[in-house]
């Protein structure tokens, strides 16, 4: 029979004392969050327990930064993150939600409240002064992730699909589903301040050009994730080109589109795509309103950034196997 391992095998392992090991492993606190880490991975690696339970160690506490819940996909990435605090949560993990509204400075928020905390989470456009938190951040070892929305900055993990490989699907599928007639064709983005915005954007035109000659794109509008406005977008596009063919929204305001053009009379005449099947939108889709969703999966990218966080801290026995969901095609026969 082997040796039993002992604490003190496992503090050889980690680099740490003894003492360190007993209040890691009995979640009695005080210890810094890399040496935690330490410690867990050395136990399983020496399986100490290979029933070592993670619910013994303390909570960890995480931040996550997203926009207002008017926003419906950041109102899904939300109950998201309440449906994790309440679920089986394998790996002790809380997050406290706090939304940045368009008045608000992500950078002042986080610096106020990221200290708390564990890790922190972040979908929030790019700017300089949020770039600037988030690498003080990741430089002073606090797990930093990026959600849904790409920041580029240094040390921070993303959570997301590709976007520009997103946007140029989109454009494969508009342009294929006008076929060789082609048409003139309105892209709505939300900020062109969120780098995934404008890389969505950018794929979504680059495809069309170089396969669907045909297709004319008209000015990108910008509807600043206002239903409103986005709709106004439309309604100006359709006063100035009634032979509009088809609209595609890649953020917030598809119900307040798909209600023009239901006064208008439009809906069966002017091909409808969006981004993310939420629970209207699937309404849209089953009516025939909306003729395809993509859909990257707000609620396994939630697991996913977890999972990211746990896996820092060594309470995570796999690995994350991609940070890059899957990006799948809705229409309404795969309701």
């Amino acid at each position: 029979m082997g040796k039993k391992v002992t604490a003190a095998d496992v503090a050889r392992v980690a680099g740490v004392s003894p003492a360190t090991v007993d209040r890691v492993l009995n979640a009695r606190g005080g210890v810094a969050k890399d040496k935690e880490a330490r410690v867990l991975t050395a136990a399983r690696r020496l399986k100490l327990d290979r029933a070592l339970d993670l619910r013994a160690a303390r909570t960890l506490r995480i931040a996550a930064f997203l926009q207002p819940p008017e926003n419906p996909f950041h109102a899904t990435l939300a109950q998201a993150f309440a449906n994790q605090n309440k679920g089986p949560n394998p790996y002790n993990l809380q997050t406290k939600v706090f939304y940045v509204g368009p008045e608000d400075s992500p950078a002042e928020m986080i610096a106020k409240h990221a200290s708390s905390y564990d890790a922190v989470i972040v979908s929030q456009p790019q700017d300089t002064a949020l770039v600037s938190a988030l690498e003080h951040l990741a430089k002073a070892g606090t797990p930093v992730i990026t959600l849904a929305t790409r920041v580029i900055a240094k040390d921070v993990i993303h959570v997301g699909p590709d976007d520009y490989r997103t946007g140029r699907v989109a454009g494969e599928l508009v342009g294929r589903c006008l076929g060789r007639e082609g048409g003139s064709v309105l892209a709505i983005a939300g900020h062109l301040s969120m780098a995934g915005q404008a890389a969505r954007y950018q794929g979504f035109r680059d495809v069309l050009v170089e396969r669907f000659p045909r297709c004319q794109l008209l000015p990108l509008g910008e509807s600043r994730d206002s239903g409103p406005r986005a709709a106004a977008l439309v309604d100006s596009a359709l006063h100035d080109h009634p032979d509009l063919r088809a609209i595609y929204n890649a953020s917030a305001g598809t119900v307040a589109i798909a209600d023009l053009l239901k006064r208008r009379g439009l809906a069966e005449e002017v091909m409808f795509f969006t981004h993310e099947l939420m629970s209207e939108r699937r309404a849209l889709l089953s009516e025939g309103v909306l003729d395809a969703v993509l859909d990257q999966d707000p609620v396994k990218e939630v697991a996913i950034a977890l999972h990211v966080i746990a896996d820092a801290f060594g309470r995570s026995p796999l690995k994350v196997d991609t940070t890059e969901p899957p990006v799948r095609i809705y229409f309404r026969e795969s309701l």
